[in-house]
């Protein structure tokens, strides 16, 4: 395999997700609710949408047992990670039938709000539609929590990698 495999083409998708598996990214779990009860799941995909007014867009697999609460959800939570939560991001990277059993979390109105994540976002979904086999959803930020930590990222498949603040400059 090459550096420049075309996987548009159909050639094997093994170079394309070694290549992504190397953009660092920051770990979050999704959350909002279903049938009454708390349902989340971990993502590495997620980022800024828009300031005005204030969005982030998060894609969830097909596959996941969250995808159809998050589709039809008026309002949902991102929890950005910091670095003492690995072990959340295991757990609500697992298929456990119980994610929030062990973990500290509260209501939110009908959003699940988990209590030890350094930011919180509380969002209204407004778009929702799929690409390949992710669904991509966009929330407008209605509510922000942020406190300060150290980050939770995610590199190389790997869950454990922090980020250190010394020697960073601001843009």
């Amino acid at each position: 395999m090459t550096a420049t495999e075309d996987v548009a083409a159909g050639l094997p998708v093994a170079a394309f997700t070694d290549a992504m598996s190397r953009l660092v990214s920051g770990l979050a779990v999704v959350t909002t609710r279903a049938s009454g009860r708390p349902c989340g799941l971990l993502v590495s995909s997620i980022c800024s949408y828009s300031v005005h007014p204030p969005s982030v867009l998060v894609v969830v697999d097909h596959a996941s047992r969250c995808l159809e609460p998050l589709t039809h959800c008026a309002e949902f939570g991102v929890h950005v990670l910091g670095s003492a939560q690995e072990r959340t991001a295991r757990t609500f990277a697992s298929r456990g039938a119980d994610k929030f059993a062990g973990v500290a979390w509260e209501w939110d109105g009908p959003v699940p709000r988990l209590c030890a994540a350094p930011i919180y976002l509380r969002c209204t979904a407004t778009a929702v539609f799929d690409h390949g086999d992710h669904t991509v959803l966009i929330g407008e930020v209605s509510r922000t929590l942020v406190e300060d930590a150290e980050p939770l990222v995610f590199y190389r498949r790997l869950f454990d990698w922090r980020l250190r603040g010394s020697g960073a400059r601001r843009l």
